[in-house]
């Protein structure tokens, strides 16, 4: 069986003949070419592991052939290859994106060595993409955590509109996470190298948020002893990021509008039109629709940012992912706090379900905070939550010891399965895969919880 598809590019007859004779017989798929042009032809034409390159090709430039490479094959390992090597050569072709380079006369050992370690340097690379393919589809994206099936959802939403131009409005209640989404919208589109500017519209007056937005020149106004930049300017080639837009004066609507429309602004207090080439992204907790019923927005700087809009659910919604970012954070401060801290006891579990997380996933990240950092044993019980939740069934605050701890878990596990039935239209494989269980442990658990009799009172 094939060891992995090779190129090798040189002119000189000869040493193409017996390198791909010796190659073949080491077990590995290779095609051979003697031109430039040709090596141009072949690269476009068929998915290579590995090319090797002669530097000097009558009719062309090996080095220029690695650039095109580059471009067109860029998961494929290139060895550079040349009969008159320097270092300052090498350095040159290293930095450019060769993973080895090797001088003539080749000698066997050392050409079977780097061909080895360049293919699995590519394995290794490639499997740490599937894994963190495997990772973002199973609990999340970016710093952003949850198998939920509404968060698969807007998953899939980040990966489909981070590369277009496309201004997104993220809505969704205080506490929800709608800055990861923008970070990882930004780290996820080919602007990624650049600059992610994120600006708090509702923590400023609206002077100085339009001087920290356009920046403004000296003696603007009081206290204007020089000029700004603004975040606008500091964001080109880049992601602005706009939160609580809702904020927003009638008159910063207009700037805001023709800013989104243009791309152009002028400082406060010049008259030098600035050009930007900027992502926009805006975040609002309120009801912006409302909002133009009621006068107090832009209807047309509505339509403008609403192209795409990405809903962050509540956490009260997705019951079934505060298991898997507690112990996250639980993790992230017990390493940050040198704790030794390993997880919640089933009954601090029930009790972070049965809670309404009024400030989502930030109170929960709050609390397990406290938890760790004022809890006395390796494990979070009950007594290590605050009294509002620790001690919360059913709204009304009782003793942990006044139910078992069969009911106690019963609650939050039959709406997490509701949660997942409905948002998979009640398709019971899709629901124990979501769940992470076997189908017949789900009918199991459907029966007892009387979500059985529920579906067949919806039929």
């Amino acid at each position: 069986m094939s060891q992995g598809v090779l190129l090798l590019v040189d002119d000189d007859r000869h040493v193409l003949e017996s390198m791909a004779e010796w190659l073949r017989d080491q077990g590995y798929e290779l095609d051979a070419i003697d031109s430039y042009h040709a090596a141009i032809a072949q690269i476009k034409a068929k998915a290579y592991d590995l090319i090797l390159i002669d530097i000097r090709l009558s009719d062309g430039d090996g080095m220029e052939l690695l650039s095109v490479c580059r471009e067109t094959c860029p998961e494929a390992a290139v060895i550079m290859i040349t009969g008159y090597g320097t270092v300052d050569t090498a350095v040159d072709a290293i930095r450019e994106g060769a993973f080895d380079f090797l001088t003539k006369p080749l000698i066997d050992d050392e050409l079977l060595l780097a061909i080895e370690r360049a293919l699995a340097q590519k394995n290794v690379l490639r499997e740490n993409n599937h894994l963190r393919a495997q990772l973002d589809l199973r609990f999340g994206i970016d710093n952003i955590i949850g198998h939920d099936m509404k968060m698969r959802q807007i998953f899939d939403m980040i990966e489909s509109i981070a590369d277009t131009r496309a201004t997104v409005l993220i809505t969704g209640e205080s506490g929800t996470g709608k800055s990861l989404v923008a970070r990882a919208i930004h780290r996820r589109s080919h602007r990624s190298d650049g600059p992610f500017v994120e600006v708090a519209c509702g923590a400023l007056p609206e002077n100085l948020l339009e001087s920290e937005l356009f920046g403004h020149v000296a003696g603007a106004f009081t206290g204007a002893t020089g000029n700004k930049i603004g975040k606008f300017k500091l964001a080109d080639c880049g992601t602005i990021f706009l939160d609580e837009i809702g904020t927003a004066s009638p008159a910063m609507q207009v700037k805001l509008l023709r800013v989104l429309q243009e791309l152009q602004f002028e400082p406060v207090g010049g008259n030098q039109t600035e050009n930007i080439d900027v992502r926009i992204l805006l975040a609002t907790n309120e009801d912006l629709s409302k909002a133009v019923a009621d006068g107090r927005f832009r209807q047309d700087l509505f339509y403008r940012i609403n192209v795409i809009n990405i809903g962050l659910p509540p956490l009260r919604e997705r019951l079934a992912d505060i298991p898997l970012l507690a112990q996250s954070f639980l993790e992230k401060v017990a390493e940050d706090s040198h704790r030794q801290v390993e997880g919640l006891t089933d009954e601090a579990i029930a009790a972070l379900h049965r809670y309404r997380w009024p400030g989502n996933v930030r109170e929960l990240q709050n609390v397990i905070e406290r938890a760790v950092l004022l809890g006395k044993g390796q494990i979070i019980g009950l007594d290590d939550l605050p009294p509002e939740i620790g001690g919360v069934i059913g709204g009304v605050v009782h003793h942990s010891n006044k139910m078992t701890l069969k009911q106690a878990l019963e609650g939050p596990e039959r709406q997490i399965i509701l949660d997942v039935l409905e948002s998979n239209q009640w398709n019971r494989n899709a629901t124990a895969d979501a769940l992470g269980i076997n189908r017949t442990t789900l009918y199991k658990k459907m029966k007892r919880l009387g979500l059985e009799d529920l579906e067949h009172a919806l039929q």
